[in-house]
């Protein structure tokens, strides 16, 4: 999964001593030694509290994305990364780089038992990496978007999100607010030339840094307050340094997040299936029996195609009575299609036999014309 930086796993060790009187054994020296040591009391512990609030909010974000292989095709990966649900019908943040490119996105909750959700982009501004997710549910928790611009330096913060994809749940981090409106660059090797220019990095203004850790997985997640309150969102970790991590101000995006929510993204029809046009030389090396078609590189896990049972290696020559000479003309008859609507797709197998399939289509996680 592409993310803007994958730093190297530091694990810190804290050591403490505590002054016991030895070889006192009495039930008087017990409980001496008991009330020396420090109470564990939630009211005294402002993280615990703040996590307490904020966790329920908390979701793992992961993707299935087609990434080329060394044969010219291409193979399915997956990518972690972390949101946070502002709306209870289900509007999630994230990083746009957690999203990006994705053929398939699920939310999961932070639950004990999780819930999965199949999700959508209903916005998003990458300039500033920021999307807007929604899944079909109700009733879920949410978190407040807080002030970044009253931060100052010192301040306490916590980070919450999915770290490196490590099993058990997610991981809690503090620190403090250690310099504001910086400017970062952050590496984006899928973006093109044409786009982002020679060195392929994005420029992000506006960002709170601080020495809470973050690290691949916390992308997307909340940065909050001590009042549990959104101050930012998690995107960036530097491997060149310790103790630095970046987060998007939270004002910077309230506008998109808002934006998102009164005039969301129109779903599109999504079939689930990575293709390229079949060539000359294409069709006589896999013998396809078809000089034009798409040809399918892969199909997305559980997708609309591959639960019809549209398989790699065939050829989509007709869907819903439109001819398809090329992976451009499946594209543009799947935009006037809509999700939900079950059409005919026509394949063509190794040989040139052919047969037509029932298809329930899906929604676009990712619409073309994501900001």
């Amino acid at each position: 999964m592409k993310k803007l930086f994958v730093p190297a796993l530091l694990i810190a060790i804290a050591t403490s001593a505590c002054a016991v009187k030895l070889g006192d054994t009495s039930s008087a020296g017990a409980a001496d030694q008991a009330a020396s040591l420090p109470s564990i009391n939630a009211g005294k512990e402002p993280v615990a509290a703040v996590v307490r609030r904020v966790l329920p909010a908390v979701v793992n974000v992961t993707t299935d994305i087609f990434q080329p292989d060394s044969l010219g095709g291409a193979q399915q990966g997956q990518g972690v990364g972390t949101g946070f649900i502002v709306r209870s019908d289900g509007i999630v943040v994230t990083n746009c780089h957690v999203v990006e490119g994705a053929s398939k996105i699920t939310v999961s909750t932070s639950e004990a038992t999780p819930r999965e959700f199949d999700a959508r982009v209903i916005g998003g501004d990458c300039e500033h990496d920021l999307a807007v997710l929604k899944i079909d549910t109700t009733g879920l928790p949410t978190v407040q978007l807080g002030d970044s611009g009253s931060l100052q330096l010192g301040q306490r913060v916590v980070a919450l999100g999915y770290a490196l994809a490590l099993e058990g749940g997610p991981t809690v981090t503090t620190g403090i607010v250690s310099a504001l409106d910086r400017v970062i660059k952050a590496q984006d090797p899928n973006c093109s030339q044409d786009v982002c220019g020679a060195e392929q990095v994005r420029t992000y203004s506006d960002v709170i840094q601080t020495d809470a850790a973050i690290n691949h997985g916390n992308s997307g997640g909340p940065l909050v307050d001590m009042q549990g309150r959104v101050v930012g969102i998690n995107s960036a970790g530097d491997d060149s340094a310790e103790n630095i991590g970046f987060a998007i101000a939270i004002d910077s995006a309230k506008d998109t997040i808002a934006g998102a929510q009164t005039d969301p993204l129109a779903a599109t029809a999504y079939l689930g299936v990575s293709t390229q046009t079949v060539s000359p030389a294409l069709a006589q090396q896999f013998n396809l029996g078809v000089d034009q078609g798409a040809y399918v590189l892969a199909t997305t896990v559980d997708g609309p195609a591959q639960a019809a049972g549209i398989e790699e290696g065939v050829v989509i020559v007709n869907v819903a009575g439109n001819d398809i000479t090329s992976a451009e003309d499946l594209g543009k008859v799947l935009e006037g299609l809509k999700p939900g609507q079950q059409v005919s797709v026509r394949i063509v197998t190794n040989g040139g036999s052919s047969r037509t399939l029932d298809v329930t289509l899906g929604s676009r996680p990712l619409p073309t014309d994501l900001p």
